[in-house]
């Protein structure tokens, strides 16, 4: 595998915590992208913004004010975790649709391709730098665009499930799932427009729990238990 997308949650990043970082957790995902990128292969990044920031949850606040939140909350996020990477020894670039002054850099194909020419993990912040699109659906923006093989979507819970696993104990967990199968049933993978954005440009998901034992190697190189997305 060459190029792969890795989403992670900001929740999952924040551990029992629930809010803000556990450095443990993320020098744990920093320890095992060094790993692949060790390997040759080339790592984008996006990060959600909810240990942080729910903005749509809050009755008082314009849609769109509470949307750029959220989106600078992605940008802290990715602040914080390229720096934990570079302690491991990693090299990383931070790029984002809108100016954050000399914090990122704009982003662009070109520029992403020659960062990962040069063997840098990409962080893209700042979702797709509009308001009512979420980092769902710049996770798949960004994977079309620079044409990563996979999405690989690191969550709380352990794959894609045909109910709350969390609420019901007889849940069914899939191994494998199609995308037109997640948008018919709202298995809520990705939201809908992230999904249906997936589905029209052929680009598949893995999706595991990101809490299980080395999970980010194993996914990708083969000893997989979550669940593939298939296009």
């Amino acid at each position: 595998m060459k190029r792969i997308m890795l989403k992670l949650s900001g929740e999952a990043l924040a551990g029992e915590k629930k809010t803000g970082f556990d450095e443990d957790t993320v020098r744990g995902v920093a320890l095992q992208v060094k790993q692949l990128v060790d390997d040759g292969v080339e790592v984008g990044i996006v990060i959600g913004g909810g240990n942080f920031w729910r903005g749509r949850t809050s009755e008082h606040i314009d849609r769109t004010k509470a949307d750029q939140i959220g989106m600078l909350a992605t940008v802290m996020n990715c602040i914080y975790v390229s720096e934990i990477f570079r302690s491991t020894g990693m090299k990383t670039s931070i790029l984002t649709p809108f100016e954050c002054g000399s914090f990122t850099k704009l982003f662009s194909k070109d520029r992403a391709n020659k960062y990962f020419g040069k063997g840098m993990v990409v962080f893209f912040a700042g979702g797709t730098g509009h308001p009512y699109f979420s980092t769902d659906t710049g996770v798949v923006l960004r994977a079309v665009e620079v044409e990563a093989e996979v999405i690989l979507l690191a969550k709380a819970v352990d794959g894609v499930y045909d109910d709350d696993p969390r609420t019901n104990k007889a849940a069914k967990k899939y191994d494998e799932v199609s995308i037109d199968e997640v948008i018919e049933k709202n298995l809520q993978v990705v939201d809908m427009t992230a999904s249906i954005l997936a589905r029209d440009n052929k680009m598949p998901m893995w999706v595991f729990g990101l809490n299980d034992e080395n999970s980010i190697v194993n996914t990708v190189s083969g000893k997989f238990n979550g669940t593939r997305v298939t296009v």
